[in-house]
């Protein structure tokens, strides 16, 4: 590697290595969410993204039960962490993620049938707060790609409109175009206001957004 004009890092070719992951370990190195993660202690880049989004809608400051869908490496749970310390945190991904101080973990498919009701279960009381970083694996074919996520966030939405505390929140990854027509109906039906977001973090080449649904309306067996 050497250094090229204003500091930028290029990333020779190596053997074994191809040339698009030699590009993503460039965009990496000369990333500035990445250097001030590393600097700050944030286990991704990503965790930036959901500190830019409660800074424009508020909804993680004050949170006592949160679930995290798509929780590794642990961005999101880390800075839900910081900013509500004492509020319960229950995190699910495929992929294992180290250990976070008062955060509970499970590393298995959240489409498991068994997933939601463990995740509530352990929770113990309704989360305000559902936060989703889950993207399925791409395949290189766009519409396959987006259909694969998108099954994701309705997965997602249901979860949480089954469980969240009357007024809660749920937060997607979403991609460009926003949320389908028909998952949309149901965020309407079941919040009060929904906004569609890309916070500074999210790189401008990527096709990411985050559906923001606030003000849950609650369920019908819900009292109150």
């Amino acid at each position: 590697m050497r250094g090229a004009g204003a500091g930028k890092v290029r990333v020779k070719t190596a053997k074994g290595r191809t040339a698009q992951s030699t590009r993503w370990l460039e965009r990496q190195l000369n990333d500035p969410y990445v250097r001030k993660a590393k600097a700050e202690g944030w286990r991704s880049r990503a965790a930036f993204k959901l500190i830019e989004l409660d800074e424009k809608f508020h909804f993680v400051k004050g949170s006592r039960a949160v679930v995290d869908l798509g929780v590794a490496p642990g961005g999101w749970a880390q800075v839900v962490k910081k900013l509500s310390p004492k509020a319960k945190v229950v995190g699910i991904d495929l992929l294992p993620t180290d250990p976070i101080p008062d955060v509970t973990l499970f590393q298995m498919d959240f489409m498991d049938d068994k997933a939601p009701a463990l995740l509530a279960q352990t929770l113990g009381e309704a989360p305000d707060l559902v936060i989703s970083d889950m993207a399925a694996n791409t395949v290189g074919h766009p519409q396959t790609d987006h259909l694969r996520t998108m099954a994701l966030v309705e997965a997602a939405a249901w979860f949480a409109v089954e469980n969240l505390r009357k007024g809660g929140t749920f937060v997607a990854k979403v991609f460009a175009g926003g949320t389908d027509a028909d998952l949309l109906a149901v965020l309407k039906k079941h919040f009060t206001t929904i906004k569609h977001a890309k916070p500074p973090a999210s790189r401008k080449g990527s096709v990411e957004w985050y559906v923001v649904a606030q003000g849950f309306k609650g369920r019908q067996d819900e009292p109150g």
